[in-house]
């Protein structure tokens, strides 16, 4: 693929700016902040980089766009068309998620909590702390960053399962399933991690018929909000299918004030910083896929129009 005009939109475009130019591309660039993006910049450019769609956005004589974050919800809203290659940022998303995971598990099993309130009233009691080994994880999404968790996970001890859409199997997973048979490895299991995209097939799919197979799970959620149930995700958690809930993303974002999640004390609520883009992230990304595209060689971070991911 020939490329010659990159038009880089975002509020941070002289970050960017800065960023890209110090790579020294032979492009021709425009930088604009997405709200003086105008018809005339999309009939010059052939590529458009940015975190989201400008408000105005037109596809006019492009042919690549990248997006600068790993969620592409905001692009699938386009009308897409089988001659536009559309990629997203890919590769640093797995190691922050995993710290992210793994941080909370280490945190409820070395009793981080139940030891603090035992300090505050000065007791001195034995208590246990539980042994990875001894646990099972079901991870909600096995691409990219599903993968990684899981093989930080696995690789102490933790016995990891999987769900996705195909079921293919995977390294650092004991077992994957479909979407539709994911109760079938739910059983006895100490965490359920969501890493799932926002798609038409996986709008609310964790829901009441997950977590009625599921009995004092503690439960992550780092994927989309809208994989996610609010209401079945409150009654689980009152009845007590899920102990806790460590909650990085929502349906609604910022959460609104008026949810009950923000006073319940067996949930943890993070402002989606679980893995937080930064624009040299997104940048080495960006330029790595172009040198590809220019090479002829394939690109592992397409993204698929008809899957949404």
């Amino acid at each position: 693929m020939e490329i010659q005009k990159i038009l880089v939109t975002s509020k941070l475009h002289h970050k960017l700016k800065t960023l890209i130019e110090s790579f020294d591309i032979p492009k021709e660039f425009r930088f604009l902040p997405e709200d003086q993006v105008s018809k005339e910049d999309y009939e010059w450019a052939d590529t458009f980089v940015g975190f989201r769609p400008t408000p105005n956005f037109e596809f006019g004589n492009i042919k690549w766009v990248h997006s600068l974050a790993a969620g592409v919800d905001s692009f699938m809203k386009l009308d897409w068309n089988k001659d536009l290659l559309l990629t997203r940022t890919i590769d640093v998303f797995g190691p922050k998620m995993s710290q992210y995971c793994l941080s909370y598990i280490l945190q409820d099993a070395q009793l981080h909590e139940q030891f603090s309130n035992l300090q505050r009233e000065r007791k001195w009691e034995f208590h246990i702390p539980k042994s990875l080994e001894e646990q099972k994880v079901v991870i909600y999404g096995t691409g990219e960053i599903g993968g990684y968790i899981g093989k930080t996970l696995s690789s102490l001890g933790m016995k990891v399962y999987g769900v996705s859409m195909s079921g293919e199997q995977k390294p650092y997973f004991e077992k994957v399933v479909t979407l539709h048979n994911a109760h079938t490895i739910l059983d006895q299991t100490d965490w359920v991690i969501g890493v799932l995209p926002s798609t038409n097939e996986t709008q609310s799919i964790i829901n009441e018929s997950t977590f009625m197979n599921l009995n004092g799970v503690g439960f992550i959620n780092v994927g989309r909000g809208a994989t996610v149930s609010d209401v079945d995700l409150l009654n689980a958690l009152q009845s007590g299918n899920v102990r806790k809930a460590i909650l990085d993303v929502f349906s609604i974002e910022p959460l609104p004030t008026s949810s009950e999640l923000w006073e319940m004390p067996n949930v943890t609520i993070t402002p989606h910083i679980s893995a937080v883009t930064l624009p040299i992230d997104g940048v080495k990304c960006f330029v790595d896929t172009l040198s590809k595209l220019e090479n002829g060689e394939a690109v592992k971070n397409k993204v698929v129009i008809d899957k949404g991911y």
